[in-house]
């Protein structure tokens, strides 16, 4: 296999998500060097690394976005139907809407919910795992049903 062979067989594993066991073997197959082998897949981690947290604060920009239009639409909201009812009008027809303010079902407003009777509480207990007990008695050699220790090795790349 030449390097432009090499190259694109690395390119099109990188760009597929393959379940572990093709993974490994496609990886077994490429014909380079052990050491050049793992630097290579090294750098393939970097770099994925680096896109994640790319995404990650991609992400929280989105995030924040939508939530800075979704409040400026609220209030564009209150002021076109302030300014329709200030008319005394029950609909407004422009060049390109008719525009009629229309009254829903009013919105609990909730200020201070330790406030509230007992009566206005729903209290819920959401089950979850106690991982930290889980972990210390299956350690100590307990057996517990429904749960197991999955060896968990990395590789540090510096």
């Amino acid at each position: 296999m030449n390097v432009f062979e090499l190259n694109a067989t690395i390119k099109a594993v990188q760009e597929k998500d393959l379940d572990p066991e093709t993974l490994a073997d496609t990886l077994e197959s490429l014909e380079l060097p052990r050491n050049e082998k793992l630097d290579n897949i090294a750098t393939w981690i970097e770099n994925n690394q680096m896109k994640l947290q790319w995404l990650k604060e991609k992400k929280r920009q989105l995030s924040d976005t939508e939530t800075a239009i979704k409040n400026q639409t609220d209030r564009l909201q209150e002021f076109l139907t302030a300014a329709i009812d200030d008319t005394g009008q029950k609909e407004i027809q422009t060049e390109n809407h008719i525009l009629r303010p229309r009254n829903y079902k009013d919105a609990v407003v909730v200020e201070e919910t330790n406030k509230l009777p007992i009566d206005y509480v729903i209290r819920t207990e959401a089950i979850r795992p106690d991982k930290k007990k889980i972990y210390e008695d299956l350690k100590h050699g307990k057996k517990v049903l429904g749960a197991h220790l999955k060896p968990n090795r990395k590789t540090v790349i510096k």
